[in-house]
């Protein structure tokens, strides 16, 4: 059956290929991507079409808008950046490679001509076209992450020594183990390979990470030194530290990772995109990601390291997600030689023969690529349910494929001696691959379709650079902290006044007013020093004759909890109020619906206020008489409460289509990807069952079909031996008739035999009407069925554009007003004079000041 290329779901990977008769068929290749949740190899030698054949797959994918996380050690998938759906030559040229072009005899203007055309033929002779090509750049955020190097986007490890997001205690085993993984690495790339289980080394590290990680503490490789040379635990198994570890080789242990951390270039571990999977395989809206990490420049110790840390986190990552039974991300690794060897045991095998293990339950594929599959061990390819064989090289690497092959399937349930894979893969050219699918009846032999990115080799890192330039300038600075994570600074710090002793501001007091003892009043805590606050004049337009004062404003401030119920959707959601009204000259009422929220510790704030050693004051704003008794604090409650109760709302984002509703703690990217996910989940369940349904149908009308064609066949054998028994009889008539025998029954014979074989003639045209019709019947159930799959595809496709808002509001008794207090807010004034004019400038010192 003949799909459309763009069935989402589907990934179109060529067409297929007659090896007898050695041409392409006009029958396009689909796979269907929930298969890759069983895995997926890919072997072939160097010029098999390998390269492209992945490339087209991962195209695919992010047609799809699955999140891929790549693990490219070459530097040939970074190629998928290189998308030019205008097809011009001087987009090409750029990339061109200027080797290739020499060697053609070519300028580098005229090979980028030639290559510009060549692939607008390729793609043009599969059925690709712009529009496509479009969709391609536009379906996922392509990132080439350089880790060691600022080439690329950064990376940095600190995160992957952070304890993980997960409960220890229920996670125990898992955690554990990523420990044992994290530990091998790192004492790899000090230059230590040792045993996890034996090493003294490992074992302690690993109690080191146990120890902060069970309480939930993160680590660094700072702190991690100092644990070493001063264990946060006294006893390993039944010996004390100092017997298990003697201080003087810890210490020689510590200096070999300190060294490590201040050698030249360590840095460049340090900084950068944390490795968090989750943000590396959605971007703040939820738009899929495909994340490729270039690891050419790197050398064996420090690859290894961070594939290591890679697979741990990514193991991590999948162990939260929940189960499905569609494709929710794939991991590609490309050339995964030396990292699941037969043999050994690097760092990054155990994690990568885990998830081969287990990531199908969680909707994650595994795609390996090698040119020498005997340097793959061989319980990794037999976890494999989908196998991409192209052109062999070795005869042992042809004799491990076929091993691993013709096991996977007898352990799928298969007959792999029903099917002569020997003969099937010597044939093998150029571009043709044999696909062998766990869940489909029988392999096929398929000619790959052209990639869509231009194929230009293995990038450099100053192309890498390149390529990455815009996406590093475009990089969001990172957020401001807020008034919480600084603790107050110290207003006593010397700062060299001047001798100047101004008299009080101009309208202050140099007392707090005396108010009613039931009027609480706070001080805001004071966040920005003298010297910060002189630092923000103007560079240069202070002159030594200044002076500076701690002024106070008054303001208030009310403290609240709002709560969000909705019985339907088991919702129960508190927020906290924290809202700040400062009363200035204009405020004749205090309105809160002026007021602002403040995102501050309220154990912050104090019962009394600064009184600086090296500054002016404090000093104090006066108050005025809508805010100075108690039964006015109350009238100001009571009119928080109408504020709240009018204009509090909360929004959550829904999708009535899938009955799914954003929690209210839930970020708004995160409910975007769970939709994404149940939408493919849905489009998948719906398109199976669609399927299911015609299948039925089509089984119907194919079993007629084949029943007409035995009677077609019936009816003309039939009709022949009419015809020749009319001959006969007509031949026999007419012999009496010469003979002078005539005879009126043997008239009447040849007669009803002229009738018997009309009528057979007539049969077999009935049959032929019949068989016509049940065709047309089967051709109009595809193509019913395939305008139907479009539709749920469209349907389910655009999933953004049809998420809906609504608001809940609170009821009166979901309104908790806590407190009204009268809030002090703290300000330095500036004053100096520069030659001129005296000048005056007032900071508010209550926040962090922003650059």
């Amino acid at each position: 059956m003949i799909m459309s290329t763009e069935k989402l779901g589907s990934f179109f990977l060529g067409d297929q290929y007659d090896l007898t008769a050695k041409k392409r068929l006009d029958v396009p290749i689909h796979y269907d991507s929930r298969d890759l949740t069983t895995h997926a190899v890919c072997v072939g030698m160097t010029g098999s079409g390998k390269t492209g054949l992945c490339i087209g797959l991962l195209e695919e994918a992010a047609l799809d808008k699955i999140p891929t996380i790549m693990i490219d050690p070459k530097g040939d998938i970074t190629n998928l950046l290189l998308q030019f759906p205008e097809l011009k030559p001087e987009n090409f040229k750029p990339w061109i490679n200027a080797d290739d072009a020499r060697r053609k005899n070519m300028s580098i203007e005229a090979y980028a001509k030639v290559t510009a055309e060549k692939w607008k033929t390729g793609l043009a002779d599969c059925g690709i076209g712009p529009e496509r090509m479009n969709a391609l750049k536009d379906s996922a955020d392509y990132t080439i992450f350089t880790p060691g190097s600022g080439a690329g986007i950064p990376v940095s490890i600190l995160g992957s020594l952070a304890a993980p997001k997960l409960d220890f205690e229920s996670n125990k085993e898992s955690i554990l183990e990523r420990i044992n993984g994290t530990v091998t690495a790192l004492l790899g790339l000090a230059g230590q390979n040792v045993d996890p289980l034996r090493s003294r080394e490992a074992i302690l590290l690993a109690g080191i990470f146990e120890h902060f990680w069970k309480k939930g503490q993160n680590l660094d490789l700072g702190k991690l030194i100092l644990s070493i040379q001063e264990p946060p635990m006294q006893q390993v198994g039944v010996f004390d530290i100092d017997t298990f570890f003697p201080k003087k080789e810890r210490f020689q242990l510590s200096m070999s990772f300190n060294n490590l951390m201040a050698s030249p270039g360590f840095e460049n571990w340090l900084q950068g995109d944390a490795l968090d999977i989750d943000q590396m395989m959605f971007t703040a809206d939820g738009k899929p990601r495909h994340s490729i990490f270039y690891l050419a420049h790197l050398p064996d110790s420090e690859r290894m390291f961070f594939v290591t840390l890679l697979l741990e986190n990514m193991l991590t990552w999948m162990r939260t997600q929940p189960g499905t039974t569609s494709l929710r991300a794939l991991l590609y690794f490309d050339e995964v030689y030396g990292f699941l060897p037969p043999v050994s045991e690097p760092s990054s095998k155990r994690p990568l023969m885990t998830m081969l293990k287990q990531a199908r339950a969680f909707g994650l594929g595994c795609v390996l690529v090698t040119q020498n599959p005997v340097d793959i061990d061989y319980k990794g390819l037999t976890n494999a349910g989908t196998w991409f064989i192209g052109k062999l090289q070795a005869e042992r690497d042809k004799d491990r494929v076929l091993e691993g092959l013709k096991n996977a399937i007898n352990e799928a349930g298969g007959n792999s001696e029903a099917v002569d894979y020997d003969s099937m893969i010597a044939q093998l050219g150029s571009r043709i691959f044999l696909l062998h699918n766990v869940h489909d009846d029988k392999p096929i032999v398929f000619h790959t379709r052209w990639a869509m990115s231009y194929l230009r080799g293995p990038l450099t890192k100053p192309q890498v650079r390149e390529l990455m330039q815009q996406k590093k300038s475009s990089t969001n600075p990172s957020a401001q902290p807020s008034l919480s994570a600084k603790k107050p600074v110290r207003s006593d710090i010397p700062v060299p006044l001047p001798d100047l002793k101004p008299a009080t501001p101009e309208g202050y007091l140099p007392q707090k007013p005396s108010l009613d003892p039931s009027i609480r009043q706070i001080f805001l805590p004071l966040m920005v020093s003298p010297h910060e606050a002189l630092q923000s004049v103007e560079e240069g337009s202070l002159s030594n004759s200044y002076s500076i004062g701690l002024i106070y404003q008054p303001a208030l401030f009310g403290l609240a909890d709002v709560y969000f119920v909705d019985k339907r959707r088991n919702i129960k959601e508190k927020t906290e109020k924290k809202l700040l009204l400062r009363l200035t000259e204009n405020s004749i009422v205090p309105d809160w619906n002026d007021a602002e929220e403040l995102m501050i510790d309220t154990k912050l704030m104090n019962r009394n206020p600064e009184r600086p050693e090296n500054a002016l004051g404090p000093f104090f704003k006066p108050l005025k008489d809508t805010v100075n008794s108690e039964k006015k604090i109350r009238t100001l409650s009571k009119q928080l409460e109408d504020q709240l109760y009018y204009n509090e709302r909360k929004s959550i984002a829904v999708h009535d289509g899938l009955k799914l509703f954003q929690h209210p703690a839930e970020p708004f990217r995160d409910f975007m990807i769970r939709i994404s996910q149940a939408a493919r989940e849905k489009r998948d369940e719906e398109t199976d069952a669609l399927e299911a349904t015609f299948e039925k149908q089509v089984e119907r009308l194919e079993k007629k079909l084949r029943k007409e064609q035995r009677e077609l066949a019936e009816d003309e054998l039939e009709h022949e031996n009419r015809k020749r028994q009319e001959l006969f009889s007509i031949g026999e008539t007419v012999l009496g008739f010469f003979m002078g025998k005539r005879s009126t029954s043997k008239i009447g014979t040849a007669l009803n035999k002229r009738r018997m074989t009309a009528k057979a003639k007539a049969d077999i045209e009935e049959s032929h009407e019949e068989i016509e019709e049940l065709r047309e019947e089967i051709e109009e159930l595809e193509e019913e069925l395939k305008a139907r799959v479009e539709a749920i595809t469209n349907k389910w496709e655009n999933i953004r554009e049809t998420v809906g808002k609504d608001e809940l509001a609170p009821r009166r008794t979901d309104i908790v007003i806590h407190s009204v207090n009268l809030a002090w807010l703290p300000f330095w004034s500036i004053a100096w004079d520069d030659g001129v004019v005296e000048k005056k400038k007032t900071i508010e010192a209550f926040r962090q000041l922003t650059s």
